[in-house]
C-alpha cells in the first residue's frame, strides 16, 4: 500500500485518486517482480522486471509534473522524498541527450569496460544492422535520444 501525502495538495480529488491508484499498481507489480521465481535466468536477468518497473513509475511521475503540469509541486517533491520516483534519474531526463535513459548504471563508466557507458546507449543506425542489442544492467533494448 502506498503511504498518502498528507498536506494542501493542488488537485482534483479525480486527478489523486487516478495518481495514487496508478502507483499502488506500481507497487503491486514491483512486489510481484520481486517474488518472481528466477530460475533459468542469468543473475542480473532477475533484476531486470525491476529496473522497468522503477523507470515506469519514475517517468510516470515525471510526465505528471514536468509535460502535462497534472500534480503540483508539494506532490512532486513528497514522490522524491518518499521514493516513488529518482530524482537522480530526473535529474539526467532534464538534460539534453539523455531524455530516454533507462537508469543511471548505463551512464556510469565505472560499470563497463574502457570507460565508456553501456551498448544500449549507442544509436541504433551506428550498430550492425540486424544485431539484437541488450543490456546487461537492466535489459534495455536501446536508450539513446536520437533513436
Amino acid at each position: 500500500m502506498v503511504s498518502h501525502p498528507s498536506g494542501n495538495f493542488v488537485l482534483e480529488v479525480r486527478t489523486l485518486g487516478i495518481f495514487l491508484a496508478t502507483l499502488d499498481e506500481f507497487a503491486q507489480k514491483m512486489r510481484d517482480a520481486e517474488n518472481e521465481p528466477h530460475e533459468g535466468k542469468r543473475v542480473a536477468e532477475s533484476t531486470w522486471p525491476i529496473f522497468r518497473i522503477h523507470h515506469q513509475r519514475t517517468r510516470y511521475i515525471y510526465d505528471l509534473f514536468y509535460r502535462h503540469k497534472e500534480i503540483s509541486r508539494e506532490l512532486y517533491d513528497f514522490c522524491l522524498r518518499e521514493g516513488y520516483a529518482d530524482a537522480n534519474l530526473i535529474a539526467k531526463w532534464k538534460k539534453s541527450g539523455y531524455e530516454k535513459l533507462c537508469c543511471l548504471r548505463c551512464v556510469q563508466t565505472r560499470d563497463h569496460n574502457f570507460a565508456t557507458t553501456c551498448i544500449c546507449r549507442v544509436p541504433k543506425n551506428k550498430l550492425e544492422s540486424g544485431k539484437v542489442v541488450e543490456c546487461v544492467h537492466c535489459g534495455c533494448r536501446g536508450c539513446a535520444s536520437c533513436d
